[in-house]
């Protein structure tokens, strides 16, 4: 899967790497993306995400169900992964 968060939408940028005689050449920053399982108790099943520090801090900040509605409405969340038990 690429490198893009489910809850944020943040993908990887381009950029340049200058040097100290000022070349540019082109790079890419990339996001600091996990994958992580959440326990999703209004659904009462363990799902797979792949999130961002900044998604995370979503998470926990405003709960785990507020926060996929959100990426639901603004079209980040493309698919939800369950796990089995």
């Amino acid at each position: 899967m690429s490198k893009v968060c489910q809850i944020t939408g943040k993908k990887a940028i381009t950029g340049n790497n200058v040097s100290h005689s000022k070349r540019r050449t082109k790079r890419k920053f990339n996001v600091n993306v996990f994958n992580r399982k959440f326990y999703w108790p209004e659904q009462d099943v363990w799902i797979r995400l792949t999130v961002s520090a900044a998604g995370l801090r979503n998470i926990n900040r405003f709960g785990l169900d507020a926060a996929l509605k959100k990426a639901a409405q603004e079209g980040h969340l493309t698919e939800i992964r369950t796990l089995e038990q």
